[in-house]
Order: structure tokens, then sequence, then C-alpha cells
């Protein structure tokens, strides 16, 4: 994307903030990278983008070495427990916590790794069989267990709404894990301030619901 574009979207991320009386600021960007070459990492990267969302760690590893330095790095895909030592090496920020069994895993490798390390529970909202995540009802025995989690710092959701041709659609999905945080929120006592929801086709909806990570691939790098 040429940086015109890139400034066209940062207009409309402003437009939807202003919509929902917020601060610009409190609304960041994820830039997934996922399948895209190191070249068009740079590209983004010498526009001003510096944070970039990869979704498999075999790629990752390939790829991040042979981009400029000084990026922080998000994993926003589904992680195999098996992997969880090369995203604590790899990754600043972990998106897609979907079990408790993956979080004692990050939890262990950032132990090895000498690092806290800043993680999301991915939430189902919709019940999708097709996606990863938590249900509802899971969630607070897992907000429970990470009282004893001491190299993770859960910072708050993501969820994946259904994709529809119509991004307003999405809203009530937003909507329901906005409220479902301020509910977990009250009884667990941990902040959770963020919340990683929106797409390149849906993150106005996103924003204008309450989302602070929004990520955003085919809208930044093309199909």
């Amino acid at each position: 994307m040429s940086e015109t574009g890139i400034d066209e979207v940062r207009n409309r991320i402003a437009a939807a903030c202003e919509r929902a009386g917020r601060a610009v600021e409190d609304v960041k960007l994820v830039a997934v990278s996922k399948r895209k070459g190191p070249d068009a990492v740079r590209a983004l990267a010498d526009s001003g983008l510096d944070v970039f969302g990869e979704s498999r760690v075999q790629e990752a590893a390939q790829k991040i070495p042979l981009c400029p330095t000084g990026l922080t790095w998000h994993m926003i895909g589904h992680i195999q427990r098996n992997k969880a030592r090369d995203v604590a090496r790899l990754f600043s920020y972990v998106h897609s916590v979907d079990s408790l069994r993956l979080l004692e895993a990050l939890d262990g490798a950032a132990a090895e790794a000498g690092k806290t390390l800043p993680v999301l529970l991915e939430v189902n909202v919709s019940g999708e069989g097709s996606k990863f995540g938590l249900t509802p009802a899971e969630a607070p025995a897992v907000l429970e267990r990470c009282q004893t989690l001491m190299n993770l710092d859960v910072s708050g959701v993501m969820t994946i709404p259904p994709f529809t041709p119509e991004a307003e659609e999405a809203r009530p999905h937003f909507a329901r894990l906005r409220e479902l945080r301020d509910g977990w929120r009250a009884e667990s006592g941990f902040p959770l301030d963020e919340l990683s929801m929106g797409m390149s086709h849906d993150f106005e909806i996103a924003i204008e619901e309450g989302a602070t990570w929004i990520r955003l691939g085919t809208i930044l790098f093309g199909a």
C-alpha cells in the first residue's frame, strides 16, 4: 500500500474514534503480515508502522530476522503447545491464548526466556465450531488460574466474529465481548484493558464498540 493509502486508513480510524467519543491514541494497529515477505513489511515500516502480526510460528521464525530491526511482533494465530518456547522467544505479545494448558505452557516458556509476556485470552463469542477460543463459560475459571501464573500479563481478550459481507453484522459479537470483559474484570480483579477485535472489513465497527487493538492485513498489504 502507498503512504497515501495508509493515511486513508488512519483517517478512517480517527473518524471511527470520533463517532465513538474516543481518543485516537487508544486504538493501536497490528499490521498482519502473514504470507507477506520482508520487502512488504519493510515498505510499511518505512511508512511508520512498527507493530506486525504473524499467525504461523515457522513462517515468523524465518521472516523476522530478514525484516528491519526495531519492529514489535505479535502472535495472532492458533498456537500448538509444543511451539510455546518459540512463541516466547519470537514475540512480544500474544493475542490468541485459547486454553488453560496453552497458558501454562507459555508461562513456563516465558520464565525460561526471562521475560514477562503480555497475552490476551481468545474467546469464541459466536460459538462457531470452526473457530478456536475459550467459550464464555470457560473464561472465569481460566482467569482464576491466571492468578498463579507469574510470567504472563493477562491484559485483555480477543475475538474473531463470523465473516459476513456486511460489517455491521459483526457489531453484536464485538459488543458482547466488551460486555463479557467488563463482567470478568469486576469478578477477577484483572484490569483486562485490551480488546483485540476488528479486521480489514469491520475495524470501524470494532472501534465503535471499544477495540483497543485492530488487526489489519488486506487493507494494508493488498489481497
